[in-house]
């Protein structure tokens, strides 16, 4: 390939590049103002806190479960990470899950004696995993130790709704506490 070839094809990309970026100026103008206001005052006093004016309460964006000195301190003294918690079920159960690194520092979140609860100061409860007639607690406990790189779980009755998505909660099992997870 000469200078010129390349030459000519680096001018191709960068006209394309141009091309591109004056099509969505000409265009972002147009879709971005509506004909008429959709959105009431009221729907807007209704969003949560840091949404901005206008804009949905669910967005596509996955919220800041927590920093991530707590994600390396989680991994490196509990031996776990990815805790996710979760509104399910139309909101009448939230599901804690997290991944095991270390099975041997994981047992402690697998500890059968140790009952398990999430708490939302905010609201001022305390939620409990439900012992269910022919099932059990709902909670999944490994026979020996933990296995490494799997994902355990463990389901919190909701009754009444009143732990709302968005609202940060803590997760205490035994000794571990997770402070702040953010309730997807």
């Amino acid at each position: 390939m000469t200078m010129c070839d390349r030459n000519g094809i680096r001018g191709t990309k960068e006209m394309l590049l141009a091309g591109v970026l004056a099509s969505s100026i000409l265009v972002s103008p147009v879709g971005a103002q509506p004909a008429t206001p959709a959105a009431k005052p009221e729907a807007v006093a209704a969003a949560p806190a840091g949404t901005p004016p206008g804009a949905a309460a669910h967005s596509r964006y996955h919220p800041n479960r927590f920093s991530r000195r707590a994600a390396l301190n989680y991994g490196l003294v509990w031996g776990v990470d990815s805790l996710i918690v979760k509104w399910t079920e139309s909101g009448e159960v939230i599901r804690f899950s997290y991944r095991v690194l270390d099975g041997d520092k994981a047992g402690a979140l697998n500890d059968k004696k140790s009952e398990p609860s999430l708490i939302d100061p905010q609201a001022g409860i305390k939620l409990v995993v439900p012992a269910l007639e022919n099932v059990g607690l709902l909670r999944q406990t490994p026979s020996g130790k933990p296995e490494p790189g799997k994902v355990y779980w463990m389901a919190f009755s909701n009754k009444g709704r009143r732990v709302k998505r968005g609202d940060h909660v803590d997760v205490a099992i035994g000794q571990f506490r997770a402070q702040g997870l953010v309730v997807e």
